[in-house]
């Protein structure tokens, strides 16, 4: 059974600055912020949430359906995916953009500053999704605001259980929007920092959206993740990994160990536990796109 991914393909280009944010920019002087930083090593990756969830569905024996959009730049990622032995079924290639393209920049405490061009992304909803047998579930990740919207109606009246995970695609819709996405969806899954905001939409509270839904998943980074299901919290630890090497994508390796869970028809908490599992795994490699479990 297959698993429909909705959300961007993207070329990444990944800087490391040898150095920490904090100390280059000065607090009293963001009104006019101006800031440089050199990044001695740069590298180019395949990237892009549903390229990145897919790959970690597909390491992990599922079988995913990325539903994106590529520019005329993508024929390289076209032949990723088909080298991969992952479906481009759904991947339409569009004239006149470019690919998406995401350039972050990583200090040494780990945060990142990220640019990222939308492109081809914002044309997703040319692609509709249909019923078909072989399809189990989906999700909706951070994508095109009208794809979002629309494949979120769709899976519903498909009737096809999916995950609503907004990521950094959240601040673009209102409260009324995220509600019926929460009430459309079967789970939802944000990081602290996402659930906050979306309980300030929404006016809900993480036990009242977890009503709404079969569960919701808070992730913790470091700490972990929180499980809510029916207003009671469950809380899963992280684990360690054996060294930080790069947290790009770490939370995409997580998304796909989740979908390959629920695949299974395991209870959220195992596929919790095995997303914080894989995320360790991956925030040891270098690479959206070329770990190993």
């Amino acid at each position: 059974m297959a698993a429909v991914i909705c959300g961007s393909l993207a070329f990444d280009t990944i800087m490391n600055f040898e150095g920490r944010f904090a100390q280059q920019i000065l607090p009293d002087q963001l009104h006019i912020l101006n800031v440089s930083f050199l990044v001695p090593a740069l590298r180019r990756d395949f990237g892009g949430c549903a390229g990145n969830i897919a790959y970690a569905l597909k390491v992990l024996g599922g079988e995913p359906l990325p539903m994106a959009t590529l520019g005329t730049d993508g024929a390289s990622y076209f032949e990723r995916m088909q080298g991969l032995g992952i479906s481009t079924e759904f991947v339409r290639q569009l004239e006149g953009t470019y690919t998406a393209q995401a350039m972050i920049m990583t200090d040494l405490d780990n945060n990142q500053i990220t640019a990222f061009h939308p492109g081809a992304m914002m044309q997703a909803h040319v692609t509709r999704i249909e019923k078909r047998p072989d399809i189990k579930l989906g999700i909706i990740s951070p994508d095109g605001r009208d794809a979002m919207l629309q494949h979120a109606q769709q899976f519903r009246a498909a009737d096809i259980p999916f995950v609503f995970d907004p990521g950094q695609g959240l601040p673009m819709f209102d409260g009324r929007e995220l509600a019926t996405f929460v009430e459309q969806a079967t789970w939802v899954t944000v990081n602290d920092y996402e659930g906050k905001m979306l309980c300030e939409r929404t006016g809900w509270t993480p036990a009242e959206i977890s009503r709404k839904v079969q569960g919701l998943v808070v992730t913790l980074g470091a700490e972990g993740c929180d499980v809510w299901i029916g207003g009671e919290k469950t809380h899963v630890p992280a684990i360690q990994p054996d060294a930080v090497v790069d947290p790009t994508g770490c939370g995409d390796a997580w998304r796909g160990a989740m979908l390959f869970g629920l695949e299974q028809g395991w209870p959220l908490v195992r596929c919790a536990e095995l997303g914080n599992r894989v995320g360790a795994a991956k925030i040891a490699s270098r690479g959206p796109q070329n770990w190993r479990v």
